[in-house]
């Protein structure tokens, strides 16, 4: 029974840290934020930080890699979620995928969506929203995550 029991425990600990999401920063348009992608020298904007979705190289900026957000055929691209804790898609180039934030008819991506960082009317998609990945001046932008 205890052995059962020491695998089980060991098998959820191991499945827990697959599944662990990692920080790639604050979808910002703010270039001054420390955490924000839009600032090129801080650590989640950074052409050459090695989790950038802004690195050419790295696994979510690579135009190759399956969990970019600039690869058009992403299957895995990382996820937005918002200050409030909405999801709000995948940041992908795949206009196809449901979730992508370029897919035009999509629920994350149409200008008509409450739910859309390209709504200019929405408050996460507003040049004046607090919680808006387009407004240059908002403290907190929705975030990044790894799938």
């Amino acid at each position: 029974m205890t052995k059962s029991l020491l695998a089980l425990l060991a098998l959820l600990i191991i499945s827990a840290s697959l599944h662990a999401q990692e920080y790639l920063g604050q979808l910002s348009a703010n270039p001054y934020a420390p955490d924000s992608t839009g600032n090129p020298y801080g650590q989640y904007g950074s052409p050459s930080a090695p989790n950038s979705i802004n690195n050419p190289y790295g696994p979510y900026g690579s135009p190759y890699s399956p969990t970019s957000a600039h690869n058009p055929y992403a299957t895995e691209a990382p996820r937005v979620i918002a200050p409030d804790g909405t999801y709000l898609g995948q940041i992908s180039a795949n206009p196809y995928a449901p979730d992508s934030t370029a897919n035009p008819y999509g629920q994350y991506s149409s200008p008509y969506s409450p739910t859309s960082i390209n709504n200019p009317y929405s408050q996460y998609g507003s040049p004046y929203g607090s919680q808006s990945a387009r407004n240059p001046y908002a403290s907190e932008g929705p975030s990044i995550v790894s799938p």
